[in-house]
C-alpha cells in the first residue's frame, strides 16, 4: 500500500463548494428595449454548470440543459447550448421585431458538485415596443384526480395570434405570467407527459379565455378530453335490490344519470323491472346509512319497551361523514389502489375543489322490488355524457346474475359502507 499523506489538509482547489450556481449577468439585460437584435441571448453563471442538468426526455421532448430554459413567445423550437459557465439561447425562427420576449431560467440547474439552484429567474426584453405590465396568474387543478397539477405547462396566446407566452406551474399548481401586453388571451394548461411544452393527443388539458388590462386570474381544470364514446364497462350486483354500474370513463356531473337513462329487464322474457333511483356510489351509501340509522333506532326502542327500562344510549348513531363525493374504498377514477398519496393540498386548493362536483365513473341502480335470487337480468344505458359534453345515445348493455340471497340486516357499525351526504 502507498504511504499516507503527512498533512491531511483541504483537497487541492480550496474548501468544498456547497454554494449553488448564481446568475451574474444576462445579455440582453432584463428590461432592455432593443431596436434590433441578433445572435444568442446569453446567461452567465459564476461557475461551471452541469450541461446535462435537465436529464433525458421522452420521445420528442426537450433534453439536457434545455429543460431548464423557457423562451417565449416563439413559433417553433428553441436552440439551447451549454458553454461551461454560460447558456446560449436562440429561437429557431430568429428574433422577431416588435415582440416582447420572456426568457425564464427554471430552478434546478446544478454545478459540477451537484449544488442546485433553488430559485429561478426571468429576463424580459423587447425588440421594439415598450415593456408592458399586464399580468395573468392562476392555479391548475386535476378535475378527476382532485388535486393540484404540479409542473403543468401554461400557454397564454394573445388572440387572435397562436404564438403563446409559456411558463411552468409550481409544485402547488400555481402560475404567473407578468409583463404581458394587454388584451384577450387563450390560456391553456397541459399535463405535459413528454416534456415538449406543447399539447399533444391524449394529454389532459383545459383552456380559458381571459381579458387582461392590468391583472387577470384563471382557474384551469385539467382532464383528458376523450373523443371516444362513454361505454358501460362492468355490472355487478350489490345486493338483491341494487346493482353497481361502472363506465369506461368519468361522467359529466352536469348531466347525471337517472331512471330515464338506465333500464333494467328480467330475462329471458326481457320484462321491464322498475327502478326507483340511480345514484352515485356515495349517494347510495348515504341512503343506506339513513336506513341503518332508522333500523337501529327502532331496534333500541323495541328493546327498551321489551325490557321496560330506559336505554343506556339515548342518542342515535349519526352517520359518519366521509370525504365529499367519495366513499370508503373508492379511489378516484384512474387512480391506482395502494399508490402513494398526493402531496397535501393547500387550503386554497381544497376550497376550489369543493366548488366543483367530482366526476365519477361508478353508479348504483336500485330496483323498486327485490330481484329474484340468482336470476338473470339485463341493464341498458342510454344517454351517458362524458366530461367534454359528448353524449352517447347508446352506452351499451350487459347481462348479470342477481345476488343469491338477501344481505344481513343493516347495522350502523357495518364497515362495508361509508355514508356521506349526496352531492
Amino acid at each position: 500500500m502507498g504511504g499516507g499523506c503527512a498533512n491531511m489538509g483541504e483537497p487541492p482547489g480550496g474548501p468544498p463548494d456547497s454554494t449553488p450556481p448564481r446568475v451574474v449577468m444576462t445579455l440582453p439585460e432584463s428590461g432592455a428595449v432593443l431596436n434590433s437584435f441578433s445572435g444568442d441571448a446569453t446567461i452567465h453563471f459564476d461557475e461551471v454548470i452541469d450541461e446535462m442538468a435537465g436529464g433525458a426526455s421522452g420521445a420528442g421532448g426537450i433534453a439536457g440543459i434545455g429543460r431548464q430554459i423557457v423562451l417565449s413567445p416563439v413559433a417553433g423550437d428553441v436552440k439551447v447550448s451549454w458553454h461551461r459557465s454560460s447558456i446560449h439561447v436562440k429561437p429557431a425562427e430568429g428574433w422577431k421585431p416588435g415582440r416582447v420576449y420572456h426568457l425564464q431560467i427554471l430552478p434546478g440547474i446544478p454545478d459540477l458538485r451537484h449544488n442546485v439552484m433553488k430559485q429561478g429567474k426571468t429576463i424580459v426584453f423587447s425588440t421594439g415596443p415598450a415593456l408592458p405590465h399586464a399580468a395573468i396568474s392562476g392555479i391548475v387543478l386535476q378535475w378527476v384526480e382532485q388535486h393540484a397539477l404540479a409542473k403543468a405547462v401554461i400557454r397564454a396566446a394573445p388572440l387572435p395570434d397562436t404564438v403563446a407566452y409559456v411558463t411552468i406551474a409550481d409544485s402547488n399548481g400555481a402560475f404567473s405570467l407578468s409583463d404581458l401586453p394587454p388584451g384577450a388571451y387563450k390560456v391553456t394548461a397541459i399535463q405535459d407527459q413528454n416534456a415538449n411544452r406543447r399539447l399533444d393527443p391524449r394529454e389532459a388539458f383545459d383552456t380559458a379565455t381571459v381579458r387582461v388590462d392590468t391583472t387577470a386570474t384563471a382557474t384551469l381544470w385539467v382532464f383528458p378530453h376523450d373523443t371516444t364514446p362513454v361505454r358501460l364497462r362492468e355490472v355487478d350486483p350489490v345486493d338483491t335490490t341494487a346493482v353497481r354500474l361502472t363506465f369506461s370513463e368519468p361522467l359529466n356531473p352536469a348531466h347525471p344519470l337517472d331512471t330515464t337513462h338506465v333500464h333494467l329487464f328480467a330475462l329471458p322474457e326481457t320484462t321491464a323491472v322498475a327502478l326507483d333511483g340511480v345514484w352515485t356510489a356515495t349517494q347510495y351509501d348515504s341512503v343506506q346509512a339513513r336506513a341503518r340509522a332508522v333500523a337501529d333506532s327502532l331496534k333500541r326502542l323495541s328493546d327498551t319497551t321489551h325490557h321496560n327500562r330506559a336505554p343506556s344510549d339515548t342518542g342515535a348513531h349519526a352517520p359518519e361523514e366521509g370525504p365529499p363525493g367519495r366513499g370508503r374504498g373508492e379511489h378516484p377514477p384512474g387512480a391506482t389502489p395502494g399508490a402513494p398519496a398526493a402531496p397535501a393540498d393547500t387550503g386554497k386548493v381544497k376550497e376550489l375543489l369543493r366548488q366543483r362536483p367530482i366526476p365519477i365513473d361508478r353508479f348504483v341502480a336500485h330496483a323498486a322490488k327485490p330481484l329474484t335470487p340468482s336470476g338473470h337480468y339485463l341493464v341498458r344505458v342510454r344517454g351517458a355524457t362524458n366530461l367534454t359534453g359528448r353524449t352517447t345515445t347508446d352506452a351499451g348493455q350487459q347481462v348479470f346474475e342477481a345476488a343469491k340471497r338477501a344481505p344481513p340486516p343493516a347495522h350502523p357499525d357495518s364497515s362495508k359502507i361509508k355514508p356521506a351526504k349526496p352531492r
